[in-house]
């Protein structure tokens, strides 16, 4: 009888043990791919996301470790396997990516155009010429788009709207803006707002990336309820997107 009970319970430790080991380690740094957005994800470690990513996870004990790549290279790393996540992703953009339930922002997405050109909308923008950065794949968050080329950055926009080699451009607004500030008269070019984007994490399949997404939604669930992450949003004078009027999250 008592060989009996040592077996039960070296059996149950051994169970134990098991499951132990089944469950995923939270690492001591995420390493996190992003382009570099000047004041959001800046490659000097300053801005908007990475002080709403440094709120997540640093009280958790995960250090950032920022590595600034065009938005492209920071799917494919991803995909590769050779960081943990990238920033500023759109739900369900790329393959071979896993994608929280939270989003941690919202992308503001605008079409620029001569202000001259008809004003666009959803219901006519698949009727129009559209530009954009590779990579971004609006096609397949706006509706009815036919014609579209993609560029690799975003110099010369402007002149390529000027001399009609397209009708509209499409990014977000910051990016939008910052197109702008380069022309000697804004007033020729026009903003028209289409769709809010929420902005998500892309992770990679890995059994610590996705421990850390896990981390990352339970995180982010408990700063949203809490209005923690309102600050952060106040201190760059940025709209905060979780309140009842734009909460986008992937609940």
């Amino acid at each position: 009888m008592v060989g009996r009970w040592l077996w039960v319970l070296v059996f149950a430790v051994f169970c134990s043990v098991a499951r132990a080991a089944d469950v995923p380690t939270i690492p001591a740094v995420i390493h996190l791919a992003s382009e570099d957005w000047d004041d959001y994800t800046a490659a000097d470690g300053h801005g908007l996301a990475w002080d709403i990513l440094r709120a997540v996870f640093e009280p958790a004990g995960v250090k950032l470790d920022i590595r600034t790549v065009p938005y492209t290279r920071s799917v494919g790393l991803v995909q590769r396997r050779e960081v943990d996540a990238l920033v500023g992703a759109y739900r369900d953009e790329a393959d071979q990516v896993l994608y929280p339930r939270w989003n941690f922002d919202i992308d503001h997405i605008y079409a620029l155009g001569l202000a001259s050109n008809p004003e666009p909308t959803l219901a006519t923008l698949g009727k129009y010429r559209l530009v954009w950065v590779r990579g971004y794949r609006y096609e397949s968050y706006l509706p009815n788009i036919h014609r579209y080329n993609q560029i690799e950055r975003r110099t010369g926009i402007l002149p390529m709207l000027k001399q009609a080699r397209a009708d509209f451009y499409i990014d977000a607004l910051a990016e939008i803006d910052s197109v702008l500030a380069d022309s000697e008269d804004p007033s020729r070019y026009r903003r028209t707002h289409l769709i809010e984007l929420p902005l998500f994490l892309g992770f990679a399949d890995t059994p610590k990336a996705r421990a850390l997404m896990v981390l990352y939604d339970r995180r982010m669930e408990l700063l949203v309820k809490s209005g923690q992450l309102k600050a952060i949003f106040e201190h760059w004078k940025q709209p905060y997107p979780f309140d009842e009027n734009t909460r986008l999250t992937g609940q």
